[in-house]
């Protein structure tokens, strides 16, 4: 004979101390259940619109230069002072939304910085030919004056300039690109292809003797230390500002072109983009991935920044003040927390990167919340109300305006192509797709 009797041990729900929570029991049968789907759905769109009620993504802004913001570096050795440099010449060591430090800087605009692997140089260059190199000093309220600088000889106006990721050498572009060693007054090697100015130059992550620059012929160009001359050769039909690699990926690098466009690459295989990301309406100036290499920051002239998902083609967010001017400089912090911009009304600012982030140190029953209700906003995002909600953005009318404008014109090229293809004979014309379409060749 069988007896079911409920046998309970006073261990299992008794608490241990008078603070310790009550321990709660749930059978997870779903058949007792049967409004749990439809309470997940209220609580997923609860959790979206609570996202757009607490979205504050400005933190603060920070003045000190008097003219255009025209780069930035950030100390990956320290988390949370960041260099600028404007186009009057003078450089900045911003901490806690602070001027701590002021360099001397150069008798232009200053169109490079760089710092060191180890945080202890910070290297400049600008357009008096010069490429400078600062003792960084400690954090303190004093000013630079007695910081040491060793200015190497240079006889071409440099643009921009790239630390090594682990070493002592890092390189400058300008009429040509060259590889300096910081205890050397002269370059140690120069490329040069083609006549055009080179105008970015970003060091490989992953390994440290290949390198990427962009230059003002429309073209991006692999370059390899170890060989004598330069490896690949990308043509584009409009200029790429700025290069910025994945760090988690590091044969992977996403241009910023003038076409509002970005374009992620596969370094072996450059006839043809991994993605392409859309959304701005004006140059893409600037652009910056985050530490964790799943997101990366743009800055465009149209007075806007956008963080896009790393294989994403719309940004999945956008940033926008009324002062803020055409932004020449992004950068995501080094803790992928926070972004900071550079714009041309000389300020920097500085915005969080979920723009409904609770600042400040959570307890673990609020850490757990926020963990569930991101999981229950995932699971629902498809359905078309939790997705409005979620996407759903206010844009300043220029920008509203001339996003409207580029769609009636891509839907009308759209249609003038369906209109000739139908026209002619069949295979005759053939449709490339976006990401080969910008391409004009590779060279080798």
């Amino acid at each position: 004979m069988k007896v079911k009797v409920i046998s309970r041990s006073t261990d299992e729900f008794t608490r241990e101390r008078s603070n310790d929570l009550q321990r709660v029991f749930r059978n997870f049968d779903p058949s007792l259940r049967p409004q749990d789907k439809a309470v997940e759905y209220v609580r997923a769109l609860n959790s979206a619109k609570l996202d757009k009620i607490f979205a504050r993504p400005f933190v603060g802004a920070m003045d000190g230069h008097i003219d255009a913001v025209s780069c930035m570096a950030k100390n990956p050795n320290y988390l949370k002072g960041i260099f600028s440099g404007s186009m009057d010449g003078g450089m900045l060591l911003m901490l806690r939304r602070r001027t701590v430090c002021r360099f001397r800087g150069h008798d232009g605009a200053v169109k490079g910085l760089t710092v060191s692997t180890d945080g202890r140089i910070l290297v400049s260059c600008g357009v008096d030919k010069t490429v400078r190199l600062w003792d960084v000093p400690v954090a303190t309220l004093t000013d630079s004056s007695d910081s040491s600088d060793k200015t190497p000889e240079v006889l071409l106006i440099n643009l921009a300039v790239d630390y090594q990721w682990d070493g002592d050498l890092f390189a400058t572009s300008g009429a040509r690109v060259d590889i300096w060693n910081r205890n050397r007054s002269q370059p140690v090697n120069s490329f040069e292809w083609g006549t055009d100015t080179v105008i970015s130059v970003r060091f490989n992550p992953g390994d440290p003797n290949v390198l990427a620059t962009s230059a003002s012929d429309r073209s991006i160009a692999i370059y390899d230390l170890r060989m004598s001359s330069p490896a690949r050769k990308l043509i584009m039909q409009t200029k790429t500002n700025s290069v910025s690699w994945n760090p988690m990926e590091p044969m992977n690098f996403t241009a910023a072109n003038e076409d509002c466009n970005c374009y992620s690459y596969d370094a072996r295989k450059l006839d043809e983009a991994k993605c392409v990301h859309k959304d701005h309406v004006s140059a893409v100036m600037d652009i910056d991935y985050s530490p964790t290499g799943r997101e990366f920051v743009t800055g465009s002239y149209d007075r806007t920044i956008r963080i896009f998902q790393y294989n994403g083609g719309h940004s999945r967010e956008i940033y926008h003040t009324k002062r803020m001017q055409r932004v020449f400089s992004v950068k995501f912090s080094c803790d992928g927390s926070y972004i900071i911009s550079g714009s041309d009304d000389t300020n920097l600012r500085l915005w969080k990167a979920k723009a409904s982030e609770q600042l400040g140190v959570l307890h673990p029953r609020e850490k757990r919340k926020h963990e569930y209700h991101a999981a229950v906003k995932n699971r629902y995002k498809h359905l078309p109300e939790v997705n409005r909600i979620v996407r759903h953005r206010h844009l300043p009318k220029p920008i509203y305006k001339a996003a409207a404008l580029r769609r009636t014109m891509t839907e009308a090229d759209r249609r003038k192509e369906q209109r000739r293809k139908a026209h002619s004979a069949p295979g005759s014309i053939v449709t490339e797709p976006m990401r080969k379409r910008r391409i004009i060749k590779e060279v080798e």
